[in-house]
């Protein structure tokens, strides 16, 4: 309201005439060059100097002051620290009224104008205003060079801070950004108290609310609530630094830097809590689908839980970068634009992607399963975005990606419901047909007495004569999902029907060739041709 005031009340003045520059007639002497920066007289001085303290032009207004007692190489820093200060002042005293200055220019005889007075340790300190003379003899109004000394004791003096009245004076004067030394202190031990409080108050908290959760419900594991102590600590720290940094009052300068730096710890310390929240609810539902639904739990909740964090981090840098003051529809419409440049940069990446999530939603196989892929086998041990991760049967670890992997024909023994007995039988050429009759009941009498079998009508046939064999087919299923359990059955099957071969007076057909021998007899013959006689030895063939 004052420099509304100030600002309407000049301009009233000069249309009365009434300030200097108005259009005036002088009754005698030349008229007097005009000061640009309006320092004509006491009051146009004084507002002159409030517009430039208004509008943050310090440099501007440190021309107000008389800095000739300052060394030249200071006048350009100290200046426009001093004008700040001055104006502090003045616009707290609620006894400064611009109004009340003198309007007259003056004369060689007056030389000072009193613009404000204040009581320091008993005694009355003023700022006042002197008329000097510049070297083209043009005579202006600035503030004093003594009442320049004084502004910073006045400023500490005047300071709305309760502590700065009783600080040492370099601790006030002495500034970085326009934030006094002491300031700057206060933020650094400000953060050290935070980190400390924040972390003794988590931790008193955990140890109260521990016991008690415990007696509501004995059965949950409370031990992940370790892990939520980070974030809240890290939230709780950047809202009692907001609240001590409104207590510290930095300058304007500083604020900004210091406002994105907690919004960028805020919404880090809240990324990292919801990133907790979605590992302990992925950690229940693994608890609970690990009996029923073991594939689920182990392949597409590790993936749900990885694609939530990554919406989770986007969606904080999105909130982050509106926080300061970015337009994140511009940088969306952006990102728009350029994702067709990425999707064709990336369309390995991309692909991999989405062979991943056919992988997990199809479930061809899950981790933990022993699968068939290519011309290789062996166990799934992770299904990620880009690629599946699988331990062969020589134990190395091979890394297929997932767009690959997903067009694969594979072959997952895991999902067998039982296992396949099967083999054909030789028996030798020789063998009578009362023989394979005796074999054919014995073999199937083993195989209807084994619980674990599932034989079906008709297990055992009879199913050809080989060109050295009677070849006996034996077609069964094995109720067994273990690999191992199966390798016992088929070895103990093996074994009896070599029991039941030998007991039905047979044995295994072996390939055999014949040697043929030619021996000549020189007996001669009607028609003059001699006779030969042909003896056939058969030899087993190695």
């Amino acid at each position: 309201m004052r420099f509304l005031m100030l600002k309407i009340l000049p301009t009233a003045l000069l249309t009365l005439g009434l300030l200097p520059g108005a259009p005036q007639q002088s009754g005698s002497g030349p008229s007097q060059a005009k000061d640009l920066l309006d320092r004509d007289s006491p009051q146009s001085s004084a507002f002159a100097f409030l517009e430039a303290v208004r509008s943050h032009d310090y440099t501007r207004a440190a021309r107000y002051l008389d800095l000739r007692k300052l060394p030249p190489d200071q006048r350009w820093k100290v200046g426009p620290d001093r004008a700040r200060q001055l104006g502090q002042i003045l616009n707290k005293d609620s006894q400064f009224d611009v109004a009340e200055l003198s309007r007259d220019p003056g004369d060689e005889h007056t030389g000072r104008e009193r613009v404000d007075s204040f009581t320091v340790n008993g005694q009355d300190v003023d700022l006042e205003l002197e008329r000097v003379t510049l070297r083209n003899k043009l005579s202006i109004w600035v503030f004093s060079s003594d009442s320049v000394e004084r502004i910073p004791r006045l400023a500490q003096i005047t300071s709305d801070s309760p502590i700065e009245k009783y600080l040492p004076q370099p601790l006030v004067a002495w500034t970085f950004l326009d934030t006094s030394l002491w300031r700057w202190i206060a933020l650094a031990l400000l953060a050290v108290l935070v980190a400390a409080l924040s972390r003794l108050l988590c931790a008193l908290v955990l140890r109260l609310v521990r016991p008690v959760l415990k007696r509501i419900w004995r059965q949950a594991d409370w031990s992940e609530l370790d892990g939520f102590v980070g974030p809240v600590q890290l939230l709780l720290a950047a809202a009692v630094f907001r609240v001590g940094m409104e207590w510290i009052d930095p300058s304007a300068l500083v604020r900004p830097f210091l406002e994105r730096g907690l919004s960028l710890v805020f919404f880090l310390g809240f990324a990292w809590l919801l990133m907790r929240t979605v590992d302990a609810i992925i950690r229940r539902l693994n608890i609970f689908l690990r009996s029923r639904h073991r594939s689920f739990s182990y392949s597409v909740l590790p993936l749900a839980s990885r694609v939530f964090k990554i919406t989770i981090l986007l969606l904080m840098i999105a909130a982050l970068l509106s926080s300061w003051g970015y337009n994140t529809t511009t940088i969306v419409a952006g990102l728009g634009v350029g994702g067709i440049a990425i999707a064709l940069a990336a369309q390995k990446t991309i692909e991999n992607f989405f062979g991943g999530v056919a992988v997990v939603s199809d479930r061809p196989v899950a981790v933990g399963d022993f699968c068939k892929f290519g011309d290789r086998m062996g166990n799934v041990e992770d299904i990620g975005l880009r690629s599946t991760r699988i331990r062969t049967l020589d134990r190395t670890l091979v890394t297929v990606p997932n767009g690959q992997f997903s067009s694969m024909t594979l072959e997952n023994f895991d999902r067998r419901d039982k296992m396949l007995f099967h083999f054909t039988l030789n028996v030798r050429r020789d063998t009578k047909p009362d023989q394979v009759r005796e074999l054919l009941g014995s073999i199937a009498k083993i195989l209807g007495e084994n619980p674990k079998l599932e034989t079906g009508a008709l297990p055992v046939r009879f199913v050809g004569v080989g060109t050295y064999s009677l070849d006996v087919e034996i077609f069964t299923y094995v109720l067994t999902k273990d690999g191992d359990e199966f390798m016992r059955i088929q070895q103990d099957l093996y074994l009896r029907i070599l029991d039941a071969v030998e007991a039905a007076g047979t044995a295994l057909a072996l390939p055999t060739q014949a040697n043929i021998s030619y021996s000549a007899v020189s007996a001669p013959q009607p028609n003059g041709a001699s006779s030969l006689s042909h003896d056939r030895v058969a030899e087993p063939r190695p």
